[in-house]
């Protein structure tokens, strides 16, 4: 790839276009994507103009704008080039991050061969799985370097999905024997009542979000055999009591909607060779009022103990649709107005 800076020759303006080359026309077509809808987006996200001239693209926009569109584009033609395809989560993450991901050098160990060049990528059996946020890959190298972990903030970040990849992959690594999935059964602020089945029947839809991650991850044929036999467990959280859990990656989700009791008994099943991960959003507790959220303890007591990490999100890490992180945002704005009027 050749860049160069020139100034348009049709005008009489004094600012100049980049011009980036591309030596493979097949990977520009990709690069562009259908109907140039990823330089639509690039453009969209940054305030630039990207015209196609041949195997080139000139941009066009403010000298900062245009830089960061030519390193955007760079690596996106860089992941085409390693035979990786671009969609539009991969230039979401590109924009967001930039350049915080080149040169941090490798990591030793073969599960830190996620991270060579400096690149966090989550290999599971049906995708690779990579960070879109600072936060996110934050995130994912505590979920491998420390025993417990601790992933908290809104909806939407990425918490649980991560935090399952991560045990996929280490489970499909070897380096555990098996991959636990909990959450509390609490009802969203609505009385469902009584549900028909057995156990199984009336617990699922409350573990629903795990399954949905895991057949990301999993094609549907081993999925079921696994589960089939033991080597994968989804369960409400009720269900811990009495266990010691080793050589198992351990996920507790919503953990917003466990009690205090509940959290210290899910945090002392932890057995020797595993790994826990326990995620939730703060402002989502469905306990009965006067209950006090087990995570909330959990981050005042545990904050300063070795090996336990604790990550956080905002609303500037939801990675689902825009609206999501502006509909976060209004309701965060309104709560820190009402408690400024109580103040």
């Amino acid at each position: 790839m050749a860049i160069s800076a020139l100034t348009p020759p049709s005008t009489g303006e004094t600012s100049k276009e980049v011009l980036i080359e591309f030596p493979d026309n097949r990977l520009l077509i990709d690069l562009c994507g259908e109907y140039d809808r990823n330089l639509a987006d690039i453009e969209q996200q940054l305030s630039v103009q990207i015209i196609r001239r041949g195997n080139q693209l000139a941009i066009l926009g403010e000298e900062a704008h245009q830089k960061e569109a030519a390193e955007v584009l760079q690596s996106l033609y860089q992941r085409l080039e390693t035979g990786k395809s671009v969609e539009h989560a991969d230039i979401d993450r590109e924009l967001r991050m930039g350049g915080s991901e080149k040169g941090t050098g490798a990591r030793d160990g073969d599960q830190m061969e996620l991270f060579k060049g400096g690149k966090v990528e989550i290999k599971t059996r049906k995708k690779l799985v990579e960070p879109r946020t600072d936060a996110q890959k934050a995130y994912v190298q505590n979920l491998f370097k420390n025993e417990m972990a601790f992933g908290i903030g809104p909806a939407g970040t990425g918490k649980t999905y991560l935090a399952v990849a991560v045990g996929v992959s280490m489970f499909i690594g070897g380096h555990v024997d098996r991959i636990i999935l909990s959450r509390p059964a609490v009802e969203a602020g609505e009385k469902l009542g009584y549900l028909p089945g057995d156990m199984k029947d009336k617990v699922d839809p409350y573990m629903q979000p795990l399954y949905d991650a895991l057949n990301d991850f999993l094609p549907g044929k081993q999925l079921a055999k696994l589960i089939e036999e033991k080597k994968i467990e989804i369960a409400p959280l009720a269900f811990m009591r009495g266990r010691t859990l080793a050589n198992a990656f351990v996920v507790l989700d919503e953990a917003q909607n466990a009690t205090t009791m509940q959290m210290k008994m899910f945090l002392t099943r932890l057995g020797e060779g595993s790994r826990m991960v326990i995620t939730g959003d703060r402002s989502q507790v469905d306990l009965p009022r006067g209950v006090q959220s087990g995570l909330r303890d959990a981050e005042r007591l545990l904050s300063g103990i070795k090996n336990i990490s604790f990550n956080y999100f905002t609303a500037d890490d939801v990675v689902r649709h825009p609206l999501v992180a502006a509909i976060i945002k209004a309701y965060d704005a309104d709560s820190e107005r009402a408690m400024a009027d109580k103040a």
